[in-house]
């Protein structure tokens, strides 16, 4: 019984040993099994938007009129809105200070953000002047927004769309509930709000990064920058 019971408490240890350094694992990096399948996701989406940035033809002439510029990419930027479908490719989002760089897809349900990060369908698209919302996970699913907390104000979030290129500047950022949906209340200027679980392992709370929209290169047009506007809920 002593020797059952000393090999029952080595493999207890063992087993708790192991636990600790998969949680250890995970915590410093992220879960590796769930990563292996967003990379095949990830790789079969971006020959997908390879094909779209092919494809695109810009529905607007070229102008030297700003004003008349940004209405003509919120043309474009409404009409991809209104034919892109859920889970689908429809950009490129890229944060340097993290180390981010992956297609977005169209979508924030469970299913859509085992591919990678997420715009939530019921925000806009960039371009269009109003909310854009993205969502990510943290630790698993090769976590696009694992150190989203290490974004600073001033740093540079970069969105390719078959459309144009957005660059943001982020301004700010704040923890919610998880049940606070006020985040996704749009105001009259283009902002983009990017959101993971907070704090790590655990969803109680939505850890917001908030970014104003500085400069935009239209697709066959010509690049603009775009005004301060101030940012947030």
């Amino acid at each position: 019984m002593r020797r059952l019971a000393r090999i029952s408490g080595a493999l207890m240890i063992g087993g708790g040993v192991l636990t600790l350094a998969w949680a250890l694992l995970v915590w410093q990096w992220q879960d590796p099994f769930t990563a292996a399948y967003t990379q095949w996701q990830q790789r079969g989406l971006a020959q997908s938007l390879d094909r779209q940035f092919a494809a695109f033809r810009p529905f607007h002439v070229k102008t030297s009129d700003l004003a008349a510029e940004r209405r003509q990419i919120a043309v474009e930027a409404t009409r991809f809105r209104s034919t892109a479908r859920p889970g689908q490719a429809i950009g490129r989002i890229v944060v340097k200070r993290i180390g981010l760089n992956m297609v977005l897809v169209n979508g924030t349900d469970h299913e859509t953000l085992k591919k990678g990060p997420g715009r939530d369908v019921r925000s806009f698209m960039p371009g269009q002047e109003r909310l854009v919302y993205v969502a990510g996970h943290r630790t698993t699913y090769l976590a696009p927004f694992s150190h989203i907390d290490a974004i600073r104000p001033g740093d540079e979030i970069r969105v390719e769309m078959p459309y144009a290129s957005f660059i943001y500047r982020a301004t700010k950022h704040r923890v919610v509930t998880a049940t606070d949906l006020s985040v996704l209340r749009s105001p009259r200027h283009e902002v983009l709000e990017l959101q993971a679980c907070h704090p790590r392992f655990f969803a109680t709370h939505r850890y917001i990064v908030y970014a104003k929209l500085a400069s935009v290169s239209p697709r066959g047009g010509t690049p603009y920058p775009v005004s301060a506007v101030a940012a947030g809920p």
